[in-house]
């Protein structure tokens, strides 16, 4: 199966465009090798995989005759990421100025202290 799509059957990516366009950027390995998105993938390979701010690795066990659930994703992909990779996502949240989805809108107070700490010369 080509890598792009079994990256898009186990839903690392949402289209195969935006998969194959990764793995022409480089952000894409298989077994640490940067490859074309034609490559054929093969049982027991690991694909590691730039997602946002983590990079992914995978395990390959199978391959999905279409895109699957994902619920059934687990079936075909087995997550061997490292801990260190999530760390790095919990270390940009706590950034100054970040807000969490479910916080909704700024306030004008926290606009106010939010542009205050970006331009600390309009205070």
């Amino acid at each position: 199966m080509r890598l792009d799509q079994w990256l898009w059957g186990v839903r690392l990516y949402r289209t195969r465009t935006l998969a194959i366009n990764e793995i022409r950027e480089g952000h894409v390995t298989v077994d640490g090798i940067v490859t074309k998105p034609a490559y054929e993938v093969r049982h027991g390979q690991s694909i590691a995989a730039r997602t946002g701010d983590i990079t992914r690795t995978y395990r390959v066990l199978a391959f999905p005759p279409a895109r699957v659930g994902a619920k059934q994703a687990p079936e075909f992909a087995e997550d061997v990421t490292p801990p260190e990779e999530f760390s790095r996502r919990t270390e940009k949240k706590e950034a100054i100025g970040y807000r969490l989805p479910d916080e909704g809108r700024p306030t004008k107070r926290d606009r106010r202290d939010l542009q205050r700490w970006s331009d600390p010369s309009e205070s």
